[in-house]
């Protein structure tokens, strides 16, 4: 009798595990760069960086701001997870990208030129266990060479939602 029981269970508990296994990363949220935990390889890195990205998958958009040497820049990336690929324009690059997933994993390939030289960058980003952490792994590789970088960025509190004043 026990031992029914715990199969039944077992077996009652196997599709929840599974559609839980199944459900992808939520890169939703306020995403600020730690500057002291990345590594930007031979390529200089900002010295800030804050991330917003609205994430309903197959849709992912993500509104940059940094700041660096080369000044304050602002842009949007707008992705799609469904392999299609997606043409972004920062300032003068135009970016080519598809996406696909390799497990909770998204893999970004984009292409670019870059002073008459052809770009090809892999990234990969990874949420940590908690979703705190946010780490975009990017290996760029032309005829200029190849570095790696990894950036680091800290999701941030959400804002309390906003209590109505009581009216008498």
């Amino acid at each position: 009798m026990i031992r029914r029981l715990l199969l039944i269970a077992v077996l009652i508990a196997l599709p929840i595990v599974s559609a839980y296994a199944q459900q992808k990363a939520d890169f939703s949220g306020t995403w600020k760069l730690n500057v002291a935990k990345s590594d930007f390889g031979a390529l200089p890195g900002p010295d800030s960086r804050t991330d917003v990205i609205t994430h309903k998958d197959p849709s992912i958009t993500d509104d940059v701001i940094s700041e660096g040497a080369q000044g304050k820049q602002e842009y949007t990336i707008k992705y799609t997870t469904d392999g299609k690929e997606v043409t972004n324009q920062i300032g003068p690059l135009a970016i080519h990208s598809t996406l696909k997933w390799e497990g909770n994993n998204l893999v970004i390939t984009s292409k670019f030129a870059y002073n008459d030289a052809d770009v090809n960058a892999q990234s990969t980003w990874a949420l940590s266990p908690d979703g705190k952490t946010l780490t975009i792994s990017v290996h760029f590789a032309s005829t200029l060479g190849e570095t790696d970088q990894k950036i680091i960025l800290e999701k941030q509190a959400s804002a309390p939602a906003a209590v109505p004043a009581k009216t008498p």
